[in-house]
């Protein structure tokens, strides 16, 4: 009989993650956890602090013989990327996740969804922190923010006079063998191309053109894979296929959050009825010739094509501006650090596009460890879009944080772990982004450090969190509290 999540130990921190799931709380949709943390606040007896953006701090005096410890705050997310495989039945805005362990396998998946392990399973260590009355530590805060996964608002929006811990203990890793000292920076870009209509040719029919299967991901943890965009799939192989005859775009769409790689796109389009054979055979080709190039990467890639509803097209040159637009847009892995063997230190995804009317609408997210970078990938954008006569909004960047590698917190994490489990944790910086930096900026001469337990895939509906590594990481945050006295 299969387990469920409040049997699984550590009891606790399956309990409240178990609730978290109860709660929807995709980015923007945050106000029923938030009350939640507040009601948890109040039957705790605990005081809290909360902000205009639902940013919330919920302290805990020290434990008995602990007083004269540094303070240390507890950091996490309230927000979860929304993600569902297609044919799923799942409304993010009301339904719980429904959770489900397969097998053997020592993992937790949701069914056809994202799980939100990022980042509910911190969430959950930092409330079950907050209840244990015997754990031991200094004084200790647990800070929940809004809408990491969409822009870091909610650090952003964070004062830094709502903090008091001299340490930062951030719980949104994903290897549970790692301490995380330095993530990236980055920032978004959204373009608009504005582009016309026709009526629909004589002698045309209308097609829906399908790249699905792939993998996804997130764009700063996995763009190191290679993995495949199916937004630039499915534009190099209709740029290649208007080569051969004549086509006209209706629609476009694929990808979503800014911060996954998108795993689906589709078309439709318009061709010549008698070229129905044709558009099997290109795509057929294209299909061939992607996996060939992806081979292990991509292995349930599929193209498809189906009948579709006429509708108004794009005329000839407006499709070949859109075209050339999507394929010239640059998506992946951008320059490779000198300093540190296997790190990504500059990366851009194309994240989304989409057709409101006339407009063709795009969305961009780059990372860079070096400022100036980051910069020039996003003025690489922008001048594409000049060239296409594009507009573009430019959103803020967000600071990285600067890995320091001598400080106290990061000493005592790497001797806790190694008096507890035996062996030399690993020690890095991440291409991704974290709040470390933001918070960091608002709080001077705070230490920080990132840990948590193994999450893979995360930001796609095969998301799943290795049951084992959640006890591991409930006790490798109650040894730093207990050493750091």
């Amino acid at each position: 009989m299969q387990k469920t999540l409040k049997e699984l130990k550590p009891q606790a921190v399956w309990k409240h993650f178990d609730d978290i799931c109860a709660i929807p709380h995709g980015s923007k949709n945050e106000k029923a956890i938030f009350e939640h943390l507040v009601a948890f606040a109040k039957e705790n007896n605990l005081e809290y602090e909360t902000d205009d953006v639902m940013n919330i701090v919920i302290r805990k005096p020290a434990s008995k013989g602990m007083e004269k410890a540094p303070g240390v705050v507890l950091q996490g997310h309230m927000d979860m990327v929304c993600e569902k495989n297609s044919g799923i039945e799942h409304d993010f805005e009301r339904d719980a996740v429904k959770t489900e362990i397969r097998g053997n396998d020592g993992y937790l998946y949701a069914h056809g969804t994202t799980l939100g392990a990022d980042n509910g399973i911190g969430m959950a260590v930092a409330l079950a922190l907050l209840g244990d009355k015997d754990a031991r530590h200094g004084p200790l805060e647990a800070l929940f923010t809004v809408d990491e996964e969409t822009g870091l608002t909610g650090a952003f929006a964070l004062s830094g006079k709502l903090l008091r811990g001299k340490y930062l203990i951030n719980l949104d890793s994903e290897d549970h063998d790692t301490i995380t000292i330095g993530c990236a920076g980055g920032g978004d870009s959204k373009l608009k191309l504005k582009l016309e209509r026709a009526a629909m040719p004589k002698g045309c029919a209308s097609f829906e053109v399908k790249v699905s299967g792939l993998k996804g991901g997130h764009s700063g943890v996995d763009i190191h894979q290679q993995r495949a965009n199916a937004i630039k799939l499915l534009s190099r192989m209709l740029w290649e296929a208007s080569g051969e005859f004549d086509l006209f775009v209706i629609d476009i769409k694929g990808g979503d959050k800014h911060n996954a790689i998108p795993r689906e796109a589709s078309a439709k389009i318009a061709i010549s009825a008698e070229r129905k054979a044709e558009l099997e055979a290109v795509v057929g080709e294209a299909e061939s010739e992607m996996k060939s190039e992806f081979s292990a990467r991509e292995p349930d890639m599929r193209f498809s094509v189906s009948a579709a509803d006429a509708a108004a097209p794009f005329t000839q040159a407006s499709t070949k501006k859109l075209l050339s637009f999507l394929y010239a847009l640059p998506h992946g892995v951008q320059k490779m650090s000198y300093d540190i063997e296997g790190f990504v230190q500059t990366s851009t995804n194309l994240a989304a596009v989409k057709v409101e009317g006339d407009t063709l609408k795009t969305h961009h997210s780059t990372r860079s460890s070096v400022k100036s970078e980051l910069e020039a990938v996003r003025h690489k954008i922008g001048a594409i879009a000049d060239l296409a006569a594009a507009k573009i909004e430019h959103g803020n960047a967000y600071p990285g944080w600067k890995p320091d590698p001598h400080s106290k917190l990061l000493g005592v994490a790497k001797g806790t772990y190694e008096e507890l489990f035996g062996g030399k944790p690993r020690v890095e910086a991440i291409h991704a982004g974290l709040e470390c930096g933001i918070i960091m900026e608002k709080c001077h001469g705070m230490e920080a450090i990132s840990i948590g337990p193994q999450i893979e895939n995360p930001h796609s509906p095969d998301e799943r969190v290795r049951i084992d590594t959640v006890q591991k990481i409930w006790d490798y945050v109650t040894g730093i509290l207990e050493r750091l006295n």
